[in-house]
C-alpha cells in the first residue's frame, strides 16, 4: 500500500547547518496494517512522517501510496499535502476551542474540496463519532472532553475524510500514564475495526510494543533493524537496539570454545563461564556482549538441582518493588546484574542468591 524508497530528507539549522535528518530510509506498509517508526529524539522519524504527509519536500527518494508516486525525485513528482487525501493526528491535538464535538469532527468535510450535502457529512460524523465512542458527546463544547476524549476527537477529524493513509505523530505522549495505556487498547481497536493502514511514530518502546504490527527502528537517520514486535524485542541486531527496545544486561566477555558439531560456543565473561548456542560466525578469541533480558534472568534461594554452565552465586545488593513484578540487582562478582521476577521472591539485601541465564533468552554480539 504505502512503499517509500532510498528517501533522503535535510533541513537547515538554526545555525545555517545542513541537517541530514533522514538518510536512504526504504520500507513497504501492506494495507490495514500499523506500522510504527520508534526512536529516541533526533533519530529523524518525524521528519520521515512529515515527508510522507508532504509537510517537508525531501531532497531524494519515492513516496508511493497504492502504486501512485506522491514524491519522486526522479519523476520531479511533488504532490501538495492537501491533495495526498492523508489523515493526521499530531501530539497537540488542535481541537477547537470554540467548537462543538460534532462541528470539529465535521470541519474537514465543510472545507474540503470536495461538496457534500448536510445529511451526508451529518452520516458520515455520527458513523466515525460511534467508532471512537463520542457519538453521545457529539453536542458538547469541545473544551469539555477529558484529555483522552480529545485524543479520540482528533482522530475522528482525521478519520472523517476516508483518508487512504493514517498518519500519528505522538499522539499519546501529551496523556498521563494510565490514560495511555488505555488509550492504547482503544487506538489498537480502532485501527483493527476500520482496517486503515497507520504509520505511527514514537519514542515510547512499551507504546511501539503494544500497537505495531511491524516497527523500524531508527536512528541518527538511518532504519537499523525493521521487524515485529516480538523481533525487535528478542532478537535485536545490535546493541543500539538491544538497549533502546527494554531494559537488558550487557555482559562482557571472550569467546573461550566453539563446537562447531553441537553448535554450542563458550565464553568467558565478567560473571563466569557463559555456555550458548552459536549464533553467528564467532571466532575463539572473539571480543563480545551477552545481552540478557531482565526477565531471562531467574533467581532462587537454592542450587540448581544439576551442575548448569549458566549457574551464578550472587548477592542482592538492592530491590525494587512494582507491584506485579520485583526488580533485583544482584552483584555477581563485580558486575550488577538486573533480574525482574515474581513478588514471591523475598531474599533480603545483602543476602546470597542462585541466578540462572536462560540460553533461549541470551544474544551475543560482537563488542563494539
Amino acid at each position: 500500500m504505502l512503499n517509500v524508497t532510498g528517501l533522503f530528507t535535510e533541513y537547515v539549522s538554526d545555525k545555517g547547518v545542513v541537517v541530514q535528518a533522514a538518510k536512504d530510509v526504504t520500507f513497504e506498509v501492506p494495507k490495514g496494517k500499523l506500522f510504527t517508526l520508534l526512536g529516541p529524539s533526533g533519530c529523524g522519524k518525524t521528519t520521515t512522517l512529515r515527508s510522507i504527509a508532504g509537510l517537508e519536500k525531501p531532497s531524494q527518494g519515492l513516496i508511493e501510496v497504492n502504486g501512485k508516486a506522491v514524491y519522486s525525485s526522479v519523476k520531479g513528482v511533488f504532490t501538495p499535502p492537501n491533495k495526498r487525501g492523508f489523515g493526521m493526528v499530531f501530539q497537540s491535538y488542535a481541537i477547537w476551542p470554540h467548537m462543538t464535538v460534532f462541528q470539529n469532527a465535521s470541519f474537514p468535510m465543510e472545507v474540503g474540496q470536495k461538496k457534500f450535502t448536510t445529511a451526508e457529512i451529518k452520516e458520515r460524523v455520527m458513523r466515525v463519532l460511534e467508532s471512537v465512542e463520542l457519538a453521545q458527546y457529539h453536542d458538547r463544547d469541545a473544551t469539555r472532553l477529558s484529555g483522552g476524549q480529545q485524543q479520540r476527537l482528533a482522530l475522528a477529524r482525521a478519520l472523517v475524510m476516508e483518508p487512504q493513509l493514517l498518519l500519528l505523530d505522538e499522539p499519546l505522549s501529551n496523556l498521563d500514564a494510565k490514560l495511555r495505556e488505555k488509550m492504547r487498547f482503544e487506538l489498537k481497536k480502532i485501527q483493527r475495526e476500520l482496517d486503515i493502514t497507520t504509520i505511527y511514530v514514537t519514542h515510547d518502546q512499551s507504546e511501539a510494543l503494544a500497537l505495531s504490527h511491524e516497527i523500524a527502528v531508527m536512528s541518527a537517520g538511518r532504519i537499523v533493524q525493521r521487524g515485529t514486535p516480538r523481533e525487535i524485542y528478542e532478537k535485536p541486531k545490535n546493541n543500539f537496539v538491544a538497549d533502546f527496545v527494554g531494559a537488558i544486561n550487557f555482559i562482557d566477555a571472550t569467546v573461550k570454545d566453539i563446537d562447531a558439531q553441537h553448535q554450542r560456543m563458550v565464553m568467558d565473561s565478567e560473571v563466569g563461564l557463559i555456555q550458548l548456542p552459536i549464533q553467528e560466525a564467532f571466532k575463539v578469541g572473539d571480543t563480545v556482549q551477552v545481552c540478557v533480558r531482565p526477565e531471562n534472568v531467574h533467581l532462587s534461594d537454592t542450587p540448581p538441582s544439576e551442575d548448569n554452565m549458566n549457574s551464578y552465586v550472587g548477592t542482592v545488593d538492592q530491590k525494587i518493588f512494582l507491584g506485579e513484578v520485583l526488580d533485583f540487582q544482584v552483584k555477581i562478582r563485580e558486575k550488577l546484574i538486573l533480574a525482574r521476577v515474581h513478588p514471591t521472591q523475598l531474599t533480603p539485601v545483602g543476602h546470597p542468591i542462585h541466578v540462572y541465564f536462560d540460553p533461549r533468552g541470551c544474544v551475543v554480539f560482537k563488542a563494539e
